[in-house]
């Protein structure tokens, strides 16, 4: 795994978010980097990294998504920042957007250094209506098994798009499509993935595991969302004990515009303020 660390030089140690991306998204998109840096200049340690498969990390097949694989990076990115000197080990938070959003829920669950979780448009099982058509829906499943059996076989994966127009065969498809994927340009990110992550996305619930995290958590949703819609947001909100809720009204790619994002990253950053009060 290959990881970075944000930072204002400090004499004192610094509280750290610890920080992972959407599916398929990468350390060095604009939006992650923007929301690293801006935590660093807010008075904290920001540390972002690649999950295996992905980015700058190790691991084969590339632009393979696994749930329990991505848990445990997190997990090692929290054992790794623990040792760095310049942060303190006591006081680490866990910051997560759509499918990582789902993450930072279900490992806070099971790490008892984590106090503080911020949960943006959190993935918490897909929506009954995500308005893709009858084809489209069997022309995705088709897909995600043909990539399987693949898999199985030790070939090469069947890759999709992450992103697509409406219509087109992809994960996601956006009447904005066009628009999302210039926002997430960079070295390293690419839109195409293995669809057979899908199938084991449709068993992930971090709602179940709600109830065991300890940490203060704070969600941030899209009131207009229909990758992460409402109904799952609210089922997750209701699991977890100890929550703050920010809703927005826009739709989920949206929080990823430097204008939305803004707003959501002074929120958050008033949210780590009192949890990590200096």
């Amino acid at each position: 795994m290959v990881g970075y660390l944000y930072q204002v030089k400090n004499d004192n140690q610094l509280p750290c978010i610890i920080m992972g991306s959407g599916f398929g998204g990468t350390q060095d998109t604009p939006s992650m980097i923007a929301k690293a840096k801006s935590f660093a200049q807010a008075g904290f340690a920001a540390f972002t990294f690649d999950y295996r498969n992905l980015g700058e990390s190790e691991g084969r097949p590339r632009q393979l998504v696994s749930i329990a694989g991505q848990q445990e990076d997190f997990l090692s990115a929290i054992s790794f920042i623990k040792g760095q000197p310049s942060v303190d080990g006591k006081r680490l938070a866990l910051w997560g957007s759509s499918l990582g959003g789902g993450h930072v829920v279900s490992v806070a669950a099971i790490s008892s250094d984590i106090s503080t979780v911020i949960s943006q448009i959190p993935f918490n099982g897909f929506p009954k209506n995500n308005g893709r058509s009858l084809k489209g829906t069997v022309s995705l499943l088709r897909a995600m098994y043909k990539d399987l059996k693949r898999g199985k076989k030790g070939e090469p994966p069947f890759y999709i798009p992450v992103v697509g127009q409406v219509g087109e065969l992809a994960v996601m498809t956006s009447e904005e499509a066009s628009k999302t994927i210039a926002g997430m340009q960079s070295k390293t990110w690419r839109n195409e993935v293995a669809p057979r992550a899908l199938i084991e996305m449709m068993k992930y619930r971090p709602c179940n595991s709600g109830g065991q995290v300890k940490a203060k958590v704070l969600i941030c949703y899209g009131e207009y969302d229909k990758e992460t819609q409402g109904p799952q947001t609210m089922e997750m909100i209701k699991s977890i004990p100890n929550v703050e809720v920010k809703s927005y009204p826009v739709p989920h790619f949206e929080f990823y515009n430097p204008e939305v994002r803004e707003g959501v990253i002074a929120d958050q950053i008033a949210f780590l303020k009192k949890c990590f009060p200096a």
